[in-house]
Formats: structure tokens, sequence, C-alpha cells
């Protein structure tokens, strides 16, 4: 046993921080169920950005999911100050014994410093600054670049770095929609004639350079529809990415239910798991696939599968043999536009999907 291991049963509140994007979030979802594993007594609570709170509400072993809104950096300074106070009194009396923060943001050293807790656990490859090292009294590693480790077991590092060591069927990503969404769900595809199973296409990413052709979505579309299965289509209310579904089903020309744009994160959670199946690309609604254990076939170009692919779900994934991928880039030389992704045929994904069916 580590010599500066936590005795748990002295810890009543932990906080967990995750500032950064929804999938990113959503991948912490393990962190609490652990938690609540090895000690049942705990309370612990999450601080995410405001937009990303529904990747973890409803999580069973979460007691509060406390929130910074990104919006308040356009707000008169001191509107700010009052909701950045607000937010600290509301910690500061939850009396934390635990940080757990798990991103190199400064906020969460100043949060273990304000909110008085007597541990605070991070990577110690984040930063290196004085208020960094100061603020925490544990540090977790992480590997060398050029290695690769899933995300999640990053995550799960920080717990293990204090002693816990995560049982595996504890690592699985939680999501919970909510009835109200699993509701207007089934409102919503018997409104549209779907009655029996259904295979689910999410096309598009905030990032460009993460998509696939919109010809080859099409194309396979065509083939999937020609193969007796009913097809929903789904993208976020951004301009872009309806703009890029509309493109994707006028180009297939085959009946389908365009749903893109019209589901809050929760009702996509909730139609995610309903679907028989789950074709994407590396984007938020993947790693919510994997939550609700619905079969993934995924396409990955810049970005590295190992650290980021589908998590303890039935999957398929689809990589190029390019030798300078992942690479991380935005496209290649800043394109926007990915060759080893592009490059990826239809008959590979059609066969994908396919094997997940089986």
């Amino acid at each position: 046993m580590l010599k500066d291991a936590i005795d748990f049963s002295s810890i009543q509140r932990v906080l967990v921080i995750k500032l950064r994007h929804h999938g990113d979030v959503l991948l912490t979802s393990p962190v609490f169920t652990v938690l609540k594993q090895h000690a049942p007594h705990l309370e612990v609570d999450a601080l995410v950005y405001a937009d990303t709170a529904d990747m973890l509400t409803e999580h069973p072993h979460i007691s509060r999911v406390h929130v910074i809104d990104r919006k308040w950096k356009k707000l008169l300074p001191w509107q700010q100050a009052a909701r950045e106070w607000r937010l600290l009194s509301q910690l500061r009396q939850r009396k934390y014994d635990l940080v757990v923060h798990l991103t190199g943001h400064p906020r969460g050293a100043w949060v273990k410093r304000l909110t008085g807790a007597r541990y605070g656990v991070a990577n110690a490859r984040d930063r290196s600054d004085r208020l960094w090292r100061k603020a925490f009294t544990h540090f977790y590693s992480t590997m060398a670049r050029g290695n690769a480790r899933h995300t999640v077991e990053s995550h799960l590092d920080a717990l293990r770095r204090l002693g816990i060591e995560p049982r595996v069927e504890d690592r699985k990503l939680l999501l919970e929609p909510g009835a109200a969404a699993r509701d207007r769900v089934t409102s919503l595809l018997t409104a549209n004639g779907v009655q029996g199973d259904f295979i689910l296409l999410h096309p598009a990413s905030r990032w460009q350079f993460k998509c696939w052709e919109n010809a080859k979505v099409a194309e396979l579309m065509q083939r999937l529809h020609a193969a007796g299965h009913r097809l929903v289509v789904t993208g976020a209310p951004s301009a872009d990415e309806r703009a890029m579904v509309d493109d994707i089903l006028r180009r297939a020309g085959v009946p389908a239910v365009n749903l893109a744009g019209q589901l809050s994160l929760k009702e996509l959670a909730a139609l995610i798991g309903r679907a028989r199946c789950f074709i994407g690309v590396d984007s938020a609604p993947m790693h919510m696939a994997a939550a609700m254990q619905t079969p993934v076939v995924v396409l990955f170009g810049p970005s590295g599968e190992h650290e980021w692919g589908p998590w303890m779900v039935r999957h398929r994934l689809l990589v190029s043999d390019h030798s300078c991928r992942p690479c991380g880039m935005d496209g290649c030389g800043g394109s926007k536009v990915s060759e080893c992704l592009t490059s990826l045929p239809v008959e590979r994904v059609f066969a994908a999907v396919n094997e997940v069916l089986v």
C-alpha cells in the first residue's frame, strides 16, 4: 500500500473538477462510481462548465454538480466577480476534504486553496508553477509523449495515486438521460414512424478535420437502406452541422429521419440508447454511445484512438495506415481536411456495421 495513501474513512466530501469539453467530462464518469464503491459514505460533487453539466447530472453517484458559465467572461467585471464569489461561497459551504483536479486549468489550484480542502490531487505534468505545486498534496503521473493510455484510465490514475484500485466493472462510462428525455424521444420516433430497430448516424463534429466526406456518408446510407435498415441522422443545432446533414441527405436520396438540431444532450443520449448501432467520428456523441452501451462504428483520423476510442462497449474502429497519424493537426497542413480520414473507403465502414450487428 502507498505510504501516503489517504484514509477515506476520514473523508466526507470530495470535489472532482473537469473543465473541458463534453466528451472529456463524460469520460470522468467512472471516477465518481469508483469513489462511491470504494467509500459508500462519501458525498462526491463535480465542478464543470455549464454547457457540459448534462454529461453528469442525474449520475447516481454524484451529490451536486457545480457549474462555471463561460459566458461570465462577457459580463461587466463586477458582474463576473459577483458570480465567481457566489460559486466560491457555495464550494466553501460544502467543506470538502479532497479535491480531485483532472485538467491543467489553474482554477483547480485556486479552488483547492480557497476551499480549505485537506487533500488535493492533480496531474504532475500539467503545470510546474509555484501555486500548482503548493496547492496539492498528491500528484499522479502520466505517460510520456509517444505512449498511449486511454483517458478514462488516466483519470482513474488520480484515484490510484490516493490508494484506490478501481474494479474493472466500475470503469464503465455512465450517462443517465432521465425520464423526460426518454419520453420525448419515444414521441419523436413515433411521430416519424419509427417503430422498431434503427441505425443512428452522427456524421458531424464541432471540429471539421474529424469529419468523413459527405459523399461517402451518403453512399453508406444508400447501402444501409438497401440492406433494409431504418436510418436516423443527428447533428448539433449549429448552422454548419445542420447544413452538413442536409447536404448528406440530399446526396443520399433515401428515406431517413432527420433530427439534427432538434435534441438536447439528454435527448440525444436517450435516442442513442434506443439505436441498434451508432455510426460516427471521434466526438462526444461517440462517447455517449459507449456510455449507453450501444454498439459503435467509429472513424478516426488525426486524433488518437488509444486515448479517445470507444470505451468498454462493442465496437469497430476504423483507421488508415498513414504513417503520420495520429498527428492531432487541424487537417493536413492545417487545411481542415484529413486525408487519413477521408481516404477510408465506404466498403470498410459498411462491413464494420455488419460485424457489430451480428
